[in-house]
């Protein structure tokens, strides 16, 4: 019971923090914006601290609206309790950050986004999955380029995705 209420509570925080807006797409919705995004960045760890920049690309035609996706990144061990994040991300879990993308034109480039989080103990490697949420009915053509994986080692070394 007290994990759904966390989860519900954490839930609202990650829905107030990147706009107030719900991340499933609203029942009956019609026409849907386009949001086929890709993002490159690179991600680093050292001492249980993992680093991670990337900059999100708007792949095709029309502009992605302001708070239509944000990027949600799972990670393969928990993080720790208390994290300073930067204003357009959000913790939703024990594993997950969701960032706010902003809005792009066609064929564009986002704003970059860089955080570090802090993770429970010091594990030698880290799983950092990156993927899009569409909100507001948004959709995506191509599912596969917006998903990436990435093994960083605590070696203090950047890996490139």
């Amino acid at each position: 019971m007290r994990r759904m209420r966390v989860a519900a509570v954490c839930g609202a925080a990650v829905m107030t923090a990147v706009g107030g807006m719900a991340v499933a797409p609203a029942a009956g919705a019609v026409s849907a914006p386009a949001a086929d995004l890709a993002f490159h960045g690179s991600a680093a760890m050292s001492g249980g601290r993992v680093a991670v920049r990337f900059t999100p690309y708007r792949l095709g035609t029309g502009a992605v609206p302001e708070a239509t996706a944000l990027v949600r990144l799972r990670l393969s061990e928990a993080l720790a309790d208390r994290q300073a994040l930067p204003e357009r991300c959000a913790r939703a879990g024990e594993r997950i950050v969701m960032c706010r993308v902003g809005a792009l034109d066609a064929d564009g480039v986002g704003e970059p986004v860089g955080l570090r989080v802090r993770l429970r103990g010091a594990p030698s490697e880290v799983l950092v999955e990156f993927d899009t949420v569409r909100t507001g009915g948004a959709a995506g053509t191509d599912r596969g380029n917006d998903q990436q994986r990435v093994l960083v080692l605590d070696t203090g070394d950047s890996y490139h995705f």
